[in-house]
């Protein structure tokens, strides 16, 4: 595997980020990974290899890069004493983004990669956990003629009573999403499914949308103690990886 670093110029400044690919000497599809809350962590960068293994040049964006936010350590949000604290600055921090910013550090995502030798042009994918599902669907519809394959795992604010939700852009999206949820969610409200589904019917999006039983918020991440579900998660990575292979050959 290579791994590298990268500065990408933002309309509101320098994101930095990470990507991983197999050997050199060709070009791979890429796929662009959104973090989930916590930020950037080797967890995630673990993720992105798991990806790239299976033949796709993967890219991890700081989104937390406007307000300078440092990752959330787990251990610390679960501590009794220190986890009110910490879990305030980072739904602070998840406070600083909307779908607009993503929206348009994801142009510039997107146009970095066009740049790159070890990527392919055409169908690209996306996939994002907790606060990204909503950027992923977003991505999707925004940038239809990039996004050929979106995943959200537990995604939150899919579907929302304000005029950016990204259910609305249900009408754009060309791709097929892939959308897995917990059965216990707290962070999720019980609409958000049966809405969301609804719309992507409407507008005769290709989707596979499924909820994991007795499973909770956070359940695909190992590290999550007590939440992490063996079984979901890879069954979750059987779906993402099926789901590549058709839409980014």
């Amino acid at each position: 595997m290579l791994e590298a670093t990268h500065q990408i110029e933002t309309s509101d400044g320098t994101m930095g980020c990470f990507s991983v690919h197999p050997e050199e000497g060709r070009a791979y599809p890429a796929v662009i990974l959104y973090m989930d809350a916590p930020g950037i962590r080797e967890e995630l960068r673990e993720f992105c290899r798991r990806i790239a293994g299976q033949g796709y040049y993967v890219l991890l964006p700081n989104m937390y890069y406007r307000p300078g936010t440092t990752p959330f350590d787990y251990v610390e949000l679960m501590d009794p004493t220190t986890g009110a604290a910490t879990m305030k600055k980072m739904f602070a921090a998840m406070g600083s983004l909307t779908n607009e910013l993503v929206m348009r550090d994801s142009r510039a995502m997107l146009d970095f990669l066009a740049t790159q030798s070890a990527v392919t042009s055409g169908a690209k994918g996306c996939i994002g956990y907790c606060m990204s599902g909503q950027y992923v669907v977003s991505a999707a519809g925004t940038f239809p003629e990039d996004i050929a394959a979106a995943a959200s795992l537990y995604g939150v604010s899919i579907v929302t009573d304000q005029p950016d939700s990204p259910h609305l852009l249900a009408d754009r999206i060309r791709g097929e999403l892939y959308l897995g949820f917990a059965e216990t969610d707290e962070y999720v409200p019980d609409n958000v499914v049966p809405d969301l589904v609804a719309a992507l019917d409407a507008n005769g999006v290709a989707h596979r949308t499924e909820t994991f039983p007795t499973t909770h918020h956070g359940f695909c991440f190992p590290e999550r103690g007590p939440a992490y579900s063996e079984k979901a998660a890879e069954t979750v990575w059987d779906r993402v990886f099926d789901l590549f292979r058709r839409r980014l050959a």
